[in-house]
This record gives structure tokens, C-alpha cells and sequence, in this order.
């Protein structure tokens, strides 16, 4: 898994759900829905920043929690994303 990724992920995590407090912030596991960090408006701003800060597209089907309840899904996500793109032909 891409510790890049994982990191501006949680660095995202903490600067808008957090208010900042790195004390608070979730392990690669935790759940963010259970654990009440992010809630519906919260995934929606967390597609925003994926979306515009990782040059990936996000359709609707996707935004579940097997791909947004924890850091290191959100990860995973991501990193798949991205690999897709580099594989599909130029145009595509």
C-alpha cells in the first residue's frame, strides 16, 4: 500500500474532521463512519479531495463503504484508481 497516499489521505482526515488534532487521528483501520469522523457529507467532501487531489474519477457505484470506511481502503481505492489510469490506453 502506498504510504503517500495513506499519508495525504490523513492528513486530509485530520485538517477537515479532525480540526487539526493529530492526536485524534484514525489507525489505517479504524472506521471513520463508526467511529463518527466522517458522515454522509463528510464522504462527499472526501470524493471531492480524492477526486481533484489524486487526478482520479469517482463514479456513484463506487462510493461505498468497502471503499471509504477506513484509511487503508481509501488507500487501496486510490492506489487501484491510479493504476487503472496508467494502463488505459491514451484517450481512454
Amino acid at each position: 500500500m502506498s504510504q503517500p497516499v495513506n499519508a495525504d489521505i490523513r492528513a486530509f482526515i485530520i485538517e477537515n474532521f479532525l480540526f487539526g488534532d493529530v492526536d485524534e487521528a484514525p489507525a489505517d483501520d479504524d472506521s471513520l463512519i463508526e467511529n463518527d469522523i466522517v458522515d454522509s457529507t463528510g464522504i462527499l467532501e472526501m470524493v471531492s479531495f480524492l477526486e481533484e487531489h489524486f487526478a482520479i474519477e469517482i463514479a456513484d457505484p463506487e462510493i461505498v463503504p468497502e471503499n471509504f470506511d477506513t484509511i487503508a481502503k481509501l488507500s487501496a481505492f486510490v492506489t487501484g484508481k491510479q493504476k487503472s489510469r496508467e494502463r488505459a490506453p491514451v484517450g481512454a
